[in-house]
């Protein structure tokens, strides 16, 4: 099948999930497949980073569960952190080029723009601003570049108005 249509999610399906950052491979890791209608995929996967990581804000860590989310056409992707007991943590946002999946590959290309809801949905705040403004995407694809901020915004949107669970749900 080709990258831009659906895929039948086998029960216990596994996907190598890419995160791709200026052309180079930024992370990959296994996720359990739970979806995929053509259009929006859902994967769910354990903390992939090596021990803790501590933004401030929010720290992620070993047990730590979360239900991701991709599009095929959208700009971004969501993903919902919970605690290895289950409760909810947040929404950590990447603004990410449309995902594509062919076989047992999710391959998302980051655009440094990420935003963070709380649980609570008290603390919603724009991430990055700085390494996007350095990337120099505005200057070399000023479409993907205002696509991107277009991106943000309505994340930010989703979240201050409580719209993460319609979206998802």
């Amino acid at each position: 099948m080709s990258a831009n249509s659906a895929e039948p999610a086998p029960a216990s399906g596994l996907v190598d999930v890419v995160l791709v950052k200026g052309g180079r491979t930024k992370v990959s890791y296994p996720a359990e497949l739970l979806a995929d209608d053509g259009t929006r995929i859902a994967v769910r996967a354990s903390w992939a980073g090596g021990g803790v990581r501590d933004f401030g804000f929010v720290r992620f860590e070993p047990g730590d569960v979360f239900t991701e989310y991709y599009w095929r056409d959208r700009w971004y992707s969501v993903k919902e952190v919970r605690d290895g007991r289950g409760a909810l943590k947040g929404w950590y946002c990447d603004v990410t080029r449309p995902a594509t999946r062919a076989g047992g590959r999710l391959v998302v290309e980051d655009l440094d723009l990420d935003l963070w809801r709380s649980a609570d949905g008290r603390d919603v705040r724009r991430l990055d601003e700085d390494e996007f403004a350095e990337s120099g995407l505005s200057r070399t694809d000023p479409p993907a570049a205002a696509a991107a901020l277009a991106a943000l915004d309505e994340l930010e949107a989703l979240a201050r108005e409580g719209g993460f669970e319609a979206l998802l749900g």
